[in-house]
């Protein structure tokens, strides 16, 4: 499996935004997140840092 779960970036916080993604797509405005089972969601960040080692995705 190559899932990551990505994680969102604010200040001194990250939380997690969406778990089992599979797919990122960059938009006008941010990303496009996809899940496995797919579910859909719109952020406006931009790729941080990707672990893909410990399947994580970090967004701000």
């Amino acid at each position: 499996m190559c899932e990551a779960n990505a994680y969102l970036i604010e200040g001194d916080e990250t939380r997690l935004i969406m778990e089992a993604v599979d797919v990122i797509e960059p938009q006008e405005d941010g990303l496009r997140l996809v899940n496995i089972f797919g579910d859909q969601k719109f952020v406006q960040a931009q790729v941080y840092s990707l672990s893909l080692v410990d399947h994580k995705i970090f967004l701000k």
